[in-house]
């Protein structure tokens, strides 16, 4: 009796989980197909250690520019270092760079918005800086800063960081203003509601969603500038198994190796491609004017 209650309960526990794959698959096809590559890229580039036949930095003068085959499932870039290795390493970068660039921005984005949001004397102070950052090009004010340092990866994130800080602040600022006119923020402050209370309970809870939304598609740009930098140079080092920087070795070979840039360029474009189709997704998922439309 015991035995085949539990076989119901667990055929019934599969049943609705099956149920529930179907219907997010028929609201949001997109949205898990993009989670399922970025998730596959993710393994790939954290497993790239052991998942790599070769050392993405060992070089062979006799197999360099061998075409993809069974040894070489890539082929090998003009030092005969193996491609598929080098890409695996490059994900690791990317996903390094563009994790590191949507929590730092978010995180500063939010304290900075939050602030200029609530009070009015430190608002006209800060979006000015802000409306005074985002009037350089997001690409050409990371070349600048560049320009001031040593290449590095933290030098890369920061410079990709400030860039996307203006965007973060101004999205924050507006959800703040619109919050704090409502009643129930007014009723709180009128009880006597302490300010760090107030953030925390009231105001923050409401920024999460369109937050969550915005740092996926800062990840995803900060993915294509990192790879815009490396491929100018100015990016991350030269021997940095980089997307970009494979690319642009690969890029004095297009004619006899095509695969040098063919390749690396194929994950670069599913790893933002997915990104993006996540992102939509998510904004799909937590605005209930959309979710109502779907119902």
């Amino acid at each position: 009796m015991t035995q085949s209650l539990q076989q119901g309960l667990s055929h019934s526990g599969l049943s609705a989980t099956r149920a529930g794959l179907r219907r997010l698959w028929r609201r949001y096809p997109l949205s898990l197909i993009g989670g399922f590559v970025l998730i596959s890229l993710t393994v790939l580039s954290v497993l790239a250690p052991w998942l790599a036949p070769f050392d993405p930095f060992e070089m062979n003068v006799v197999d360099r520019l061998r075409e993809p085959g069974e040894e070489y499932f890539f082929g090998t870039d003009a030092y005969g270092r193996d491609l598929f290795s080098r890409t695996l390493y490059g994900g690791r970068i990317s996903l390094l760079i563009g994790l590191s660039v949507a929590g730092l921005s978010t995180l500063i984005g939010l304290l900075i918005g939050i602030l200029a949001g609530y009070s009015r004397s430190a608002d006209a102070v800060l979006m000015r800086i802000m409306d005074g950052l985002m009037a350089i090009p997001g690409i050409l004010l990371a070349i600048a800063l560049m320009s001031l340092a040593r290449p590095g990866i933290g030098v890369v994130v920061v410079a990709i960081t400030i860039p996307e800080i203006p965007r973060v602040v101004r999205l924050v600022r507006a959800v703040v203003l619109s919050v704090r006119e409502q009643v129930y923020i007014q009723a709180a402050i009128a009880t006597g509601t302490r300010l760090p209370r107030l953030m925390l309970k009231h105001i923050l809870p409401n920024t999460l969603a369109p937050l969550i939304v915005q740092a996926t598609y800062i990840a995803a740009s900060a993915v294509l500038i990192e790879s815009y930098l490396s491929f100018l140079g100015v990016g991350t080092p030269p021997e940095v198994p980089s997307w970009g920087n494979i690319i642009a070795e690969g890029r004095l070979y297009v004619q006899i190796a095509p695969w040098n840039i063919v390749c690396p360029s194929v994950f670069l474009a599913l790893m933002v491609l997915s990104i993006n189709m996540l992102g939509d997704g998510l904004r799909d998922m937590l605005d209930p004017r959309l979710q109502t439309r779907v119902r």
